[in-house]
């Protein structure tokens, strides 16, 4: 018996010398060293650290942005704006005034104009029609006296036109 009993304990040595070889390879695999784990906690601390500074900056540009957007609606319903815009509008409306008074001038010289050439005795190529704000100025030959009064009621009688300064000098054509 004491022969078998030798043979299994020699039998089990092996297995005993593989586990123990097993065991140290096991912790040979793992590489981690102390210094391997104080790297990965500093990279981990530093993605911490911007990460919390991407959040406090991404915080800031909002506020920012609102802070912005609040100063510029107080703006735009400032007294100072509300002026500006007012005469803006006015200015505006009055451009538009000159513009369709000068149309309205340029329309009634032509009309003048028109009306001088119908008359067989006025020359409309030899007087001069200038109209400002509706106001109808001649200058220039008319060949009687009759014939520089119908030029004057040939003016009067065109849309738009408020008065007539009649300078036509009276002279043989």
């Amino acid at each position: 018996m004491s022969l078998k009993f030798t043979v299994r304990r020699l039998s089990l040595v092996p297995f005993a010398a593989l586990a123990m070889a097993g065991a140290v390879s096991l912790t040979a695999c793992d590489n981690r060293t102390p210094k391997a784990d104080r790297d990965r906690a500093q990279v981990d601390a530093a993605i911490d650290k911007t990460r919390d500074a991407t959040v406090a900056a991404a915080n800031k540009a909002a506020e920012l942005a609102e802070k912005a957007r609040d100063q510029t609606v107080a703006f735009a319903k400032s007294p100072q704006v509300r002026q500006d815009a007012e005469k803006l509008t006015e200015a505006l409306k009055n451009v538009g005034t000159v513009a369709a008074a000068k149309v309205d001038d340029a329309a009634i010289t032509a009309s003048v104009t028109a009306g001088l050439a119908k008359d067989a005795e006025l020359s409309a190529k030899q007087i001069s029609v200038v109209t400002r704000a509706g106001s109808v100025k001649l200058t220039g030959p008319a060949p009687s006296a009759e014939a520089k009064a119908r030029a004057s009621d040939i003016a009067k009688s065109v849309s738009g036109v408020a008065s007539v300064d009649n300078q036509l000098e009276v002279r043989a054509m």
